[in-house]
């Protein structure tokens, strides 16, 4: 049986069926329903269905979030890819000495961007990169 610790060092069983990667990258996030405010942050890890990461505040559970991460060419042993998703917060842990709250959300959908250098057409707000057909 798989098992990973919590902040008391307890142990607890495992109930996830995918594998989390522990990967910090950087992320852009924007809650779907406000007004388009994004900040930066960074995951702790990431799996096929989800993901974690620290934020300043407090995220409801079940709300709706755009997330913008970079994979490196260390992870996708090519160039650098972007994958913009929308995901639902699923889960939040108490701040901790940083103040910064942990949110797991669960991704939903996903599209790829492409690099403008391929020739692609550029959106508000990003020259370098646009959504893949």
């Amino acid at each position: 049986m798989i098992t990973r610790r919590d902040a008391d060092m307890t142990e607890i069983p495992e109930r996830r069926a995918i594998r989390r990667f522990d990967m910090r990258l950087p992320a852009s996030i924007r809650i779907r329903s406000a007004d388009g405010e994004e900040w930066l942050t960074e995951t702790q890890n990431v799996s096929a269905r989800g993901l974690f990461f620290y934020a300043r505040e407090p995220v409801q559970p079940g709300t709706r979030l755009e997330v913008t991460l970079t994979f490196p060419p260390q992870v996708t042993f090519a160039d650098s890819i972007r994958v913009r998703f929308t995901a639902r917060v699923v889960r939040i842990e108490p701040a901790g000495l940083a103040g910064r709250v942990g949110v797991a959300a669960a991704i939903e959908e996903y599209e790829f961007l492409r690099s403008l250098r391929n020739g692609g057409e550029g959106e508000p707000g990003n020259d370098d990169w646009t959504k893949s057909n």
